[in-house]
């Protein structure tokens, strides 16, 4: 199979290096991560401006008619930044709903917001009981008039603290853990009843604890049928794993070449310890680790339009791989750079953070392992 870009894809990665590498170095990203805010606006509008929060948007929709192909391509780029700001949650999460599951009049009310950098959504799915159980929810919405209302909690809510709107699943019929009776709402964040605890997150990123009481909301809220949306979240959530694959990979690449550089000039015994043979082997299994995990980034962009089984399957091989890799290169990366390796004035200990985050986001080693084979 070619996996060779397309000219325009070696120019969307080109110009996404080209910007990050101007204004979005480690010590940046380091001010903004300790700021009040948590995040940059400024920076946000800029990506909108080149273009990035159009790139999966549909050019009826007003985007640039991109694939999984150029999200992964800006997701690696951002992953080797150490990108903080909610692409993923408002462009990939957020716009994916919409763009496969919201109404025209949705879509003409949200989208241009989101591609245009004026409005910022986040996901909020976990509860404290449901594990990585998408379908387990104990936060309900009941018809009410014309309307529904919402009671319930949602935790670790990424990017909430900077967010405008949420998508909220809840469930409005069935039991608990059943697969029918799951809803996907749009929800102001600001709305009466909505209240937050927000904190920053081990990664340098923020999150909030979001408590829904007697939130009322219109019919015109209501993201596709009633009680049929876990297969758009199922699907959804994927296409942000394939996202955040390629957002590991960018971090694996960055920790590898950072641990090559600093084993040929930090010396030991008067020779560089990368001449230690015990150590070129670390190393190399360090980067058969991540070659593997490009090639199951690859696979899963690829496999997103296949059938619900391949899709599923392909998500979930490519988690696992990142779940295994990002942990392996970032502890031997830290090892390998001795006491620095700990220290938050060097990146690597940010990027080992980042990737142990990504490993428990949407499923950790073991749950995929589970759903892989589980698969039909």
């Amino acid at each position: 199979m070619d996996f060779s870009f397309s000219e325009e894809q070696t120019l969307l990665r080109n110009s996404v290096q080209s910007f990050l590498r101007d204004k979005y170095d480690f010590d940046t990203r380091r001010k903004i991560s300790a700021s009040s805010e948590g995040w940059s606006q400024d920076l946000w509008r800029q990506f909108a401006e080149l273009g990035l929060l159009a790139a999966p948007f549909s050019e009826e929709m007003g985007g640039l008619g991109g694939t999984a192909i150029e999200t992964m391509i800006v997701m690696e780029e951002f992953g080797r930044n150490l990108v903080i700001e909610p692409f993923i949650e408002t462009v990939v999460l957020a716009g994916g709903f919409l763009r496969q599951g919201g109404s025209t009049a949705q879509q003409e009310a949200h989208i241009p917001g989101i591609i245009g950098g004026e409005t910022v959504w986040t996901f909020a799915y976990a509860e404290p009981q449901g594990r990585y159980n998408l379908a387990d929810l104990t936060t309900t919405a009941k018809a009410d008039g014309e309307g529904y209302i919402i009671n319930g909690y949602k935790c670790v809510v990424l990017a909430a603290p900077w967010a405008d709107k949420l998508i909220v699943s809840v469930r409005t019929s069935g039991g608990q853990r059943d697969a029918d009776g799951v809803s996907l709402f749009i929800v102001d964040k600001n709305a009466d009843g909505v209240s937050t605890r927000d904190y920053p997150t081990v990664d340098g990123r923020r999150a909030s604890e979001i408590t829904f009481e007697n939130v009322r909301v219109g019919a015109d809220a209501l993201i596709g049928e009633a009680g049929k949306a876990l297969p758009l979240i199922e699907l959804v959530t994927d296409q942000a794993i394939a996202a955040l694959s390629a957002e590991a990979i960018g971090g694996m690449k960055e920790l590898n070449d950072a641990t090559v550089e600093y084993c040929k000039t930090r010396k030991q015994f008067g020779v560089p310890i990368g001449k230690f043979q015990v150590l070129q082997h670390r190393m190399v299994d360090m980067f058969m680790a991540y070659e593997q995990s490009v090639s199951m980034t690859y696979m899963v962009a690829l496999k997103l339009d296949e059938s619900d089984v391949e899709r599923c399957k392909a998500a979930s091989g490519a988690k696992v791989q990142i779940g295994k890799a990002g942990r392996y290169v970032g502890q031997q990366a830290v090892q390998l750079h001795g006491g620095m390796g700990m220290t938050d004035e060097l990146n690597v200990g940010h990027y080992f953070k980042r990737l142990t985050m990504i490993d428990t986001q949407f499923g950790n080693v073991d749950h995929h392992l589970s759903r892989y084979s589980n698969a039909a």
